[in-house]
């Protein structure tokens, strides 16, 4: 067997809000935790890595946000897997611009590449099984299609949209031609097409030859072409990423691969599939893909039930206990800033809150408890008039940059770890239970030089504590 090559490509920018409070545009679902310890971001890359069926996947190249660029990396790094690329978009324009882009980029290197384009926060249990499918479509990309792959369905599925199959998909998995695309289809139409057999859930996941998917552009949406190659050919690197040009992005049409190239497209394939996956679209979908007791009932965190059928309980804060009495059909989600109580079936409509939310200017609405840096996250644990107090979690080798305050002064009380602080001209090492004042004015830092995290309190006082109040001196991570 001929091993072939591919370059995944892995969409990792997205900030979808139907799993608030957990997911929000801050901190969303492919980088949480939200099935077992693993996110969902660290699955697909493992998953899209290493040699099978025939198969070598090479470094893989991430389309992102600024915002996550550093989540990226730290969770890569957990991987042990190292990019072939992470390119930053400077504003989200939807999957068609992403995925030229990528193209772009590729071709540049390797005009015959093929790139498999996943999204980073679908579940798929099976990955073998899923690489098997993959190459079940690499000759279907040789003969010039571009190939998207089909879910069977397992339910009358309103939420997603469908694949028509020119005929019945067979046992073997062997690609079949599509006939069209379907939009979400209402509760009667979805039953209808899932006792047709030949219609299948659309994943969203592509297989390109890339000179292909070049060409399929050109020819069907030539105004992104040239507004997306500029964007590409005027990237610049900053540390570890490539950013992709504002001026010509600005330009670039906010449109999904989908409606800019398949639905335009006659030489298109669907690689049918039948084991295992979702988009974790809604709460109601993780309830589904939860290890539920006889009752239906799922616990994640600090939760507990009591006489509970068909329900969701999830704590995510240390400290905060959810019980639930009687429920059914319901999802509680609890975090240290915020709690979602639904019914099951109206889960899809949590954007609609968020939407409130962001109406009424609430804070927790986008913003995550939690803020990641390129050196770790911290957290706001109480927050006064002149007076804030925060953990913070420096990573292995990390330090956060040399800086000063204009406005307030500093307590630092490292709780587990080892901590090197400059304070001045004055370098010393902390460990746990040790703490330094850091006076208004003065020119400090902290670094982990340990293997460990280190987590120190920091207590900050003063006439203003907000996060602008920093000027920097030294930044490793090159930040102004």
């Amino acid at each position: 067997m001929i091993r072939q090559n591919i370059v995944p490509v892995i969409l990792a920018g997205g900030s979808g809000t139907r799993l608030w409070p957990l997911s929000r545009k801050s901190y969303p679902k492919q980088f949480v935790p939200l099935l077992g310890e693993e996110t969902l971001f660290r699955q697909a890359v493992r998953r899209l890595s290493g040699e099978a069926d025939g198969l070598h996947f090479e470094r893989p190249v991430i389309l992102t946000a600024t915002d996550f660029r550093f989540i990226v990396m730290e969770q890569l790094g957990l991987e042990g897997i190292e990019p072939g690329g992470v390119l930053i978009e400077p504003a989200a324009r939807n999957t068609a611009p992403a995925i030229l882009a990528a193209a772009l980029h590729l071709m540049a290197s390797d005009p015959e590449a093929i790139m498999l384009v996943a999204p980073s926060d679908h579940v798929v249990p099976d990955a073998p099984a899923f690489q098997a499918a993959v190459a079940q479509g690499i000759e279907a990309v040789r003969n010039g299609d571009l190939v998207t792959f089909g879910i069977q369905p397992t339910h009358a599925e309103t939420g997603y949209g469908y694949l028509e199959l020119a005929a019945k998909p067979d046992a073997d998995g062997t690609p079949v031609k599509l006939a069209r695309f379907v939009e979400k289809p209402d509760a009667e139409r979805a039953g209808a097409m899932l006792a047709a057999g030949n219609y299948m859930w659309n994943a969203g996941i592509f297989l390109f030859a890339v000179k292909d998917l070049i060409a399929a552009f050109e020819r069907h949406a030539p105004s992104l072409v040239g507004p997306v190659r500029g964007a590409v050919e005027q990237a610049q690197t900053d540390l570890d990423f490539l950013r992709l040009a504002p001026g010509a992005w600005e330009e670039v049409e906010d449109i999904s691969i989908d409606y800019a190239i398949m639905e335009r497209a006659s030489n298109l394939s669907v690689v049918p599939y039948g084991s295992g996956w979702s988009d974790l679209g809604g709460w109601d979908a993780v309830w589904r893909h939860s290890d539920a007791d006889e009752n239906g009932v799922a616990l994640s965190g600090s939760a507990n039930a009591l006489d509970c059928r068909d329900t969701l309980l999830r704590s995510d804060s240390e400290g905060l206990t959810v019980v639930g009495l009687g429920l059914s059909n319901i999802v509680a989600i609890a975090m240290n800033d915020a709690v979602l109580i639904a019914d099951k079936s109206r889960t899809q409509d949590v954007k609609d809150v968020v939407d409130l939310l962001k109406q009424k200017q609430v804070a927790q609405a986008t913003h995550f408890p939690k803020d990641h840096r390129p050196w770790g996250w911290y957290e706001s644990l109480l927050v006064g008039s002149r007076f804030q107090v925060k953990r913070i979690t420096v990573l292995p080798g990390a330090s956060l940059s040399l800086q000063s305050h204009f406005h307030r002064s500093e307590h630092w009380i490292v709780v587990e770890g080892t901590a090197r602080v400059t304070v001045d001209q004055e370098v010393k090492i902390l460990t746990e239970n040790q703490s330094i004042y850091i006076p208004l004015g003065a020119v400090h830092r902290i670094e982990n030089p340990g293997k460990i995290p280190m987590v120190f309190i920091e207590v900050q006082t003063g006439g203003y504590v907000g996060e602008d109040d920093i000027v920097r001196y030294e930044d490793k991570y090159a930040r102004e």
